[in-house]
């Protein structure tokens, strides 16, 4: 059995405050599921938007496949997410409102076998929002070793 994959934008709790989740699937071509799958995929960098009311993710890093040889995609390129309609027209509305943005969150393999990802509707913290973030997340810690003694 192989490990779950685990493919997470660290940054995001941090740098943005998480309005919306929802959960997509990714369209994409055969090597590159299997380089998902061997967790050769990052999201640090990407973003999403909407495009003539279809959802797209840009800047995703999938590594190359070397069994694949000549059949490999780019490693960086426009794909696009599957989402429902209802929920197409939720973010819709919803980025009219000035200053969210849509943000990859985790990429996971479904017990279906499908690649799905995580994205959310966020709003970008500022600096004394993530201070205070960083604040409360000591104090969660010292009351945590507190506790253990």
């Amino acid at each position: 059995m192989s490990k779950p994959v685990n493919i997470r934008n660290k940054k995001a709790n941090f740098e943005y405050e998480l309005l919306d989740k929802y959960t997509a699937g990714i369209q994409l071509t055969g090597p590159e599921i299997k380089s998902v799958r061997a967790s050769k995929a990052s999201i640090l960098e990407a973003y999403c938007y909407l495009r003539n009311s279809e959802m797209w993710i840009k800047g995703m890093h999938i590594s190359n496949y070397n069994p694949a040889s000549y059949n490999n995609a780019p490693n960086i390129r426009e794909r696009k997410l599957l989402l429902n309609r209802a929920e197409i027209e939720k973010i819709e509305k919803a980025m009219k409102n000035k200053g969210l943005t849509i943000i990859p969150l985790k990429v996971f393999i479904a017990s279906s076998g499908f690649a799905k990802i995580d994205i959310a509707v966020a709003r970008g913290k500022k600096m004394h929002d993530k201070r205070e973030d960083l604040k409360a997340k000591d104090d969660r810690r010292a009351m945590d070793r507190a506790m253990k003694q």
